[in-house]
């Protein structure tokens, strides 16, 4: 488990910026069914980016670019693994796949949605603290928390190489070209499939930093962000940054199947093969098929 310690002023900032934040009215639904060198490189790519998207971050500042607040409602539940610390969840060719963390206890799976069974399993060694997840073009990638590597796996979990990973892993997705990671902070950074960096993006929350970005999915051009700590996802354009609409999933799991292991909502899965999409948390006794409001 990361530490609390470490990240409780950002959590205050981050909480700052969502309740000052007025609440819009949604209709319609949808879905129910290290180093210097490498500091350098993250500021040039940040430099480039910013003068491609400069009309774009504009916009984001302007008053009328505020996020839209919107709460989450359960459609289906379906039986999870209590024992799961889920760190990523993601559907490829209908296999529903999830990563779990902490030391001696991460792993790769593959999960039956309708009864929660683990199909089949990769166990990372015991010195490495498993996080997010994803595949992009038959390659299964996994980060790790703070051992600077990241793990690439078949579909079928068989291992294949390690590569050096210059920053802390936290959440993990692709928009089908690139992969998106995340690390806590309020940035986002677009890889190649070597792990290389190409785009460093900043998200802004009405017109401030949106940290803890944590687990993370890509869903109809949008990049979706659980906030760690949070029952908050936040919905990113990933042209500019900003923050499009804030998902409020507080409820989701009722007091009644919560236990002292129960901890944060973290797992977005969504399934292009009928649109629905899926929510889950660390050691959560369930995963829920939700519906969320459309602007």
């Amino acid at each position: 488990m990361r530490p609390v310690s470490a990240i409780v002023s950002v959590l205050l900032g981050a909480a700052c910026c969502f309740f000052a934040g007025c609440f819009v009215g949604c209709g319609g639904t949808r879905g129910g069914s290290a180093a210097a060198g490498a500091k350098a490189g993250y500021e040039a790519a940040n430099a480039a980016y910013a003068s491609a998207s400069a009309s774009a971050k504009a916009a984001s500042s302007s008053a009328s670019a505020r996020a839209v607040r919107c709460a989450v409602t359960a459609v289906r539940e379906f039986p999870h693994d209590p024992s799961a610390y889920t760190q990523g969840l993601f559907f490829s060719d209908g296999v529903l796949y999830e990563s779990t963390g902490q030391y001696g206890a991460s792993t790769l799976r593959t999960v039956s949605l309708e009864s929660g069974e683990v199909l089949s399993k990769a166990v990372l060694s015991d010195r490495f603290f498993g996080e997010g997840s994803v595949i992009l073009d038959g390659s299964l990638y996994v980060l790790t928390w703070t051992e600077g590597q990241a793990f690439i796996y078949g579909p079928d979990l068989s291992y294949r190489r390690a590569v050096k990973y210059p920053r802390e892993g936290w959440g993990l997705t692709t928009d089908g070209r690139r992969l998106i990671a995340s690390d806590g902070s309020d940035r986002l950074y677009f890889m190649d499939k070597e792990l290389n960096l190409l785009q460093v993006l900043q998200v802004r929350l009405d017109g401030r930093p949106a940290r803890l970005l944590n687990e993370l999915e890509w869903i109809d051009g949008r990049i979706w962000a659980n906030v760690y700590l949070s029952d908050l996802i936040y919905v990113i354009n990933p042209v500019g940054g900003l923050v499009e609409r804030v998902l409020d999933c507080s409820g989701l799991l009722p007091d009644s199947l919560r236990t002292p292991d129960t901890d944060v909502l973290n797992g977005i899965a969504f399934n292009p093969a009928d649109g629905r999409i899926y929510l889950t948390g660390k050691n959560w006794p369930r995963l829920y098929e939700v519906s969320v409001p459309e602007i």
